[in-house]
């Protein structure tokens, strides 16, 4: 007789590795804390100090909870870092409350959770009314969840090592499969978090001086979350310097490069990218697309000079490919060729192992080598092929799983849009927002296009569109996984 939980669930271990992070989340807090006392902003202030005392509160509480067996398999892996970004969002969400940038539980939690997913979507119309202290509470939002707040954990918690680290660091890493550079997954996740903050303060130091410090250290972190965030309404634009988009543009270029790829460059191993396919292949697509948007620009009359089309090409392609969201063409003037290009950019993201949304373009390469295996068979049934990606053989159940992930990837963007749809947003509009968010890019189109355009959403879409932002971060298994009969109970 089957038995409810009879895989006997270990939730106080997952509980209280939640407290401890809720207890880290509430001395982040003290971060916008300082900018507001900085810039005076009082009322900002006694918001933070609130809601830090609050988060710090329950986590310790959480934390207090004494667990008979200290364990965690996979399955409390994968719950852990599942609910953990919607006991993040919840919490995260209280400075937004009590400074009065929304009056709503709703448009808060979407906020908070488009900050910690990278997606970037936003309900605030005019960002440079908002006090400095929440204005980087937004960006601060963006540059954790970029690197992964369970990959933190596994940085700083030795006690997480082991089977259970491993689960975590499956669950939360992005990738077909999941490569550690050091045996101890604690200090692989230390090793991609230095890589992540060495690179955050170089952009900031290179931002600094036509930006100032205060944009210059929120569009650091913005960028290498591939978040897009921005302290100003018109974006990067704001500055109208090729200086400045270029400098994004190449660091938004690396958030979208695998980070234990980073790393081996770091250390000298240049031939790592020589060898690596998936690189080859994002590099590829970033200048074929260029190219494309190049000609469009040349043959609609975009831009008077050369240097500032090749400037904005690759801005906005990289933007697109790294699902930062960060744009400078008005789409709408030359009608849907291009935001059909980059949705199709939108939609393969960057590598798989880096800061960027979309499927990933790992994911393209298998589907291409696997097609193409697909159609020699057709003319050679008895021929044994394999799908080879840097001289070796991807086992066939990667490949199975890949190809369900890009099956299962569409089949939620396209529920998604038609029950969008269905609540009264045009169709092209539904169907890019909804891949737009799935795949943690933000950007809107049509009736979601404005700034804060999101807010006019229903409710109903605003909680949806959230999990989907949810769902796209941690790449679907780990999230849907939940929702299955065989996750609960033993068969």
């Amino acid at each position: 007789m089957q038995r409810i939980f009879s895989q006997h669930i270990n939730f106080p271990v997952v509980l209280r590795v939640i407290g401890w992070l809720l207890v880290f989340e509430g001395a982040y807090m003290i971060f916008p804390l300082l900018v507001s006392l900085y810039y005076g902003e009082k009322d900002v202030l006694i918001a933070f100090a609130i809601s830090c005392a609050v988060t710090i509160g329950c986590g310790a509480i959480m934390f207090g909870i004494r667990p008979r067996n200290s364990a965690m398999r996979k399955r409390e892996g994968l719950l852990l870092t599942a609910i953990v970004w919607v006991f993040f969002s919840a919490f995260g969400m209280l400075p937004y409350l009590l400074a009065g940038t929304f009056n709503n539980v709703t448009d808060a939690f979407f906020e908070t959770m488009s900050g910690f997913t990278t997606t970037g979507s936003s309900l605030i119309i005019n960002i440079e009314a908002q006090s400095h202290g929440i204005i980087f509470w937004r960006a601060a939002t963006q540059w954790l969840g970029g690197m992964g707040i369970i990959l933190f954990t596994l940085a700083v918690l030795p006690m997480l090592n082991y089977k259970g680290g491993i689960a975590l660091f499956n669950a939360e890493v992005t990738g077909i499969t999941h490569e550690r550079m050091r045996p101890r997954v604690s200090q692989t996740a230390k090793d991609l978090w230095l890589i992540y903050i060495g690179l955050s303060v170089i952009l900031a130091v290179l931002l600094y001086v036509p930006m100032g410090g205060f944009s210059a250290v929120c569009h650091a972190m913005t960028t290498m979350a591939t978040g897009g965030f921005s302290t100003k309404n018109a974006g990067v634009f704001y500055w109208n310097s090729a200086y400045v988009t270029t400098v994004i543009a190449v660091f938004m270029f690396l958030g979208g490069v695998n980070f234990s790829l980073l790393y081996a460059l770091s250390r000298g191993r240049f031939s790592y990218a020589k060898k690596s396919g998936p690189f080859k292949c994002y590099v590829l697509v970033i200048v074929v697309v260029v190219a494309i948007i190049l000609m469009r620009m040349w043959n609609k009359g975009f831009c008077d000079d050369w240097g500032g089309r090749i400037s904005l090409a690759f801005f906005d392609t990289i933007a697109a490919a790294t699902s930062t969201g960060f744009a400078t063409i008005d789409y709408e003037t030359d009608g849907e060729f291009i935001a059909g290009l980059l949705v199709a950019l939108v939609f393969f993201g960057g590598m798989a192992g880096s800061t960027s949304g979309g499927a990933k373009i790992d994911r393209f390469l298998v589907m291409v080598k696997n097609t193409k295996n697909e159609f020699y068979k057709v003319l050679h049934s008895n021929a044994v092929t394999t799908v080879q990606i840097e001289g070796k053989s991807m086992p066939n159940s990667v490949v199975s799983t890949v190809i369900a992930f890009l099956s299962i990837y569409l089949l939620v963007m396209v529920v998604v849009a038609i029950i969008l749809t269905a609540m009264g947003m045009p169709r092209f509009d539904s169907f890019f927002t909804s891949l737009s968010i799935l795949s943690n890019f933000g950007a809107g189109y049509g009736v979601t296009d404005a700034p804060g355009a999101f807010a006019s959403l229903p409710v109903l879409a605003k909680w949806l569109l959230t999990f989907e932002m949810m769902v796209g971060r941690l790449e679907l298994f780990t999230v849907l996984v939940i929702f299955t009969r065989s996750f609960w109970v033993k068969e």
